[in-house]
């Protein structure tokens, strides 16, 4: 059956609407041995986060992708509270980031086992609550894929597999996108489960079609920290190949910053339907634009 799973429950994927598809609300990168959830106020992060949440849903956003794991800040409970406040469909994730974020389990525990622990957060929920996990959200380095990196990787694919969700990788370099996509399909995954993150940090841009015509998404989610015109680029080669149903837009904003005063210095999430977009209509027909945030996000975040 054709679902979403957010963290206040499941919803149709016409429910989703226009989607930012990878953000942030809160992280912490202290490190895996010293992120605990008493470093903070849960009362002042929702507090301070929840107008950035209710401006973007005033401009039209009802879906949000927060792309934060496990032992850098994820926090399901401030995510659910924020979610039934904001009105925005908030996707949380099971999976771990890179060193020096994994825990001491990634290490001791098989593959199989792994994806075990991960599933359970998918089908059942995350530290004893009833959010449940959308996606499955891992991270490589630049470059050569560590053999940690490689099995994250193959428990990622596994977890995928038994229920459904999507694996997004942070990559960011065309060595990490290419061995990510790789090693997920070696192990069997579904290429249209597959999203590679940052993938507009990649340089070569054949890079990103050939990605997309293996029917993996590429991940265009740093609209805004660089210049729109190499963004407006890229978009527009994609959309000379006829990829354009393989593209998800986000921005990468936030956050509250675990550590700092009140959360230091957030960038808000407005940037992309506020400023990119108007100037992207320009160019490509709305149309168009409307499916890259509507469809594709429904499409890529699909359980079925």
């Amino acid at each position: 059956m054709p679902r979403i799973r957010t963290v206040l429950g499941d919803i149709h994927p016409e429910e989703l609407g226009p989607t930012l598809s990878h953000e942030h609300i809160i992280c912490d990168f202290i490190g895996a041995y010293r992120a605990n959830r008493y470093r903070y106020d849960p009362g002042e992060a929702f507090e301070v986060m929840l107008p950035y949440l209710k401006a973007v849903h005033r401009l039209g956003i009802t879906g949000f992708v927060d792309c934060t794991p496990a032992y850098i800040g994820r926090d399901e409970k401030l995510l659910a509270r924020l979610s039934s406040a904001s009105k925005v469909h908030i996707l949380t994730n099971t999976g771990l980031y890179k060193e020096p974020f994994l825990p001491r389990y990634v290490f001791e525990l098989s593959e199989d086992e792994v994806a075990n622990v991960w599933s359970s957060e998918v089908e059942e929920g995350i530290n004893g609550t009833s959010v449940r996990a959308g996606f499955v959200k891992i991270a490589v380095n630049p470059g050569k894929v560590i053999p940690i990196q490689q099995k994250i990787i193959r428990a990622a694919v596994y977890c995928s597999l038994r229920t459904g969700v999507s694996v997004m990788c942070h990559t960011g370099e065309r060595e990490a996108a290419m061995s990510f996509l790789r090693i997920a399909l070696h192990e069997g995954a579904d290429p249209g489960k597959l999203i590679v993150a940052h993938c507009d940090s990649v340089e070569d841009v054949n890079c990103h079609i050939e990605i997309a015509k293996k029917g993996a998404w590429l991940g265009y989610d740093g609209i805004g920290a660089s210049t729109c015109e190499r963004d407006m680029k890229l978009i527009e080669v994609i959309l000379k190949h006829g990829l354009e149903d393989r593209l998800l837009l986000s921005q990468d904003a936030g956050w509250y910053n675990v550590g700092e005063w009140r959360g230091g210095k957030i960038r808000d999430y407005s940037f992309l339907v506020s400023s990119f977009v108007p100037m992207l209509e320009k160019k490509v027909r709305k149309e168009l634009v409307d499916s890259m945030l509507v469809n594709n996000p429904a499409k890529a975040f699909n359980m079925s």
